[in-house]
């Protein structure tokens, strides 16, 4: 509570740090790729990430109020040469240059916070004060392995009930169904102090920190 969104990246990098003096690593490797965990995180913006590693304006795909133009992302997609489907939606196309070009590239050598996501990937997350297009999420990446998400909490509820409609409006539109809004939480919302939360795969983190191959290898209890 009141600490800022960047002060989990600092808890996030003395987190890699300790897990790896705590098992003895120097390095955590996992399918051909390596990572320092000592290393100072690279920072790493989402709309970088999409012009260096796939050639794309994803910012010129959002607008000012955060709603995106699917049919320019459809376009850029199609133009650096990667599959689409007819009825992608735009976080379809999101999702997939994030999972085909980005994600398995993110934190080698060193751990990449990728960060400053656009406002309909960070459904919960207060927007960003320096670009209303993007909010204040991010994501921890070790040897292309996903380990948090993080964000300062969006504390407007009013913005939240405009996010959670257009939710809905979408639901409605491809499953033909809506659910109510969570009144109860929307009303807890008004009355929340400023804060920022992370959530952290520990069974991740403990195979990277121990030099597992599959994560099997280190949750405490067999999955059935």
């Amino acid at each position: 509570v009141g600490e800022a969104y960047e002060s989990l990246m600092l808890d996030c990098a003395a987190f890699l740090a300790l897990a790896a003096t705590r098992t003895g690593a120097t390095l955590f490797s996992f399918r051909g790729r390596d990572c320092d965990p000592f290393a100072e995180p690279e920072r790493l913006t989402v709309a970088d990430a999409f012009a260096h590693y796939a050639g794309i304006d994803l910012l010129a795909t959002v607008a000012a109020d955060g709603s995106t133009d699917r049919d320019a992302l459809h376009a850029a997609l199609t133009y650096a040469g990667l599959r689409t489907a007819p009825d992608d939606s735009w976080a379809d196309l999101f999702s997939r240059v994030m999972v085909e070009k980005i994600e398995p590239l993110l934190g080698q050598g060193r751990a990449t916070i990728l960060c400053e996501y656009p406002v309909a990937e960070a459904a919960l997350a207060r927007p960003s004060q320096r670009d209303p297009r993007v909010a204040e999420r991010f994501e921890l990446y070790c040897c292309g392995v996903e380990l948090a998400n993080g964000f300062g909490e969006l504390t407007d509820a009013d913005e939240q009930r405009r996010r959670f409609v257009i939710e809905m409006d979408e639901k409605q539109r491809v499953y033909g169904e809506r659910y109510p809004l969570d009144e109860d939480f929307l009303s807890a919302l008004a009355i929340m102090p400023p804060a920022s939360g992370i959530a952290l795969g520990f069974d991740r983190l403990a195979m990277l920190a121990t030099g597992a191959q599959k994560i099997e290898d280190v949750i405490w209890t067999p999955v059935a």
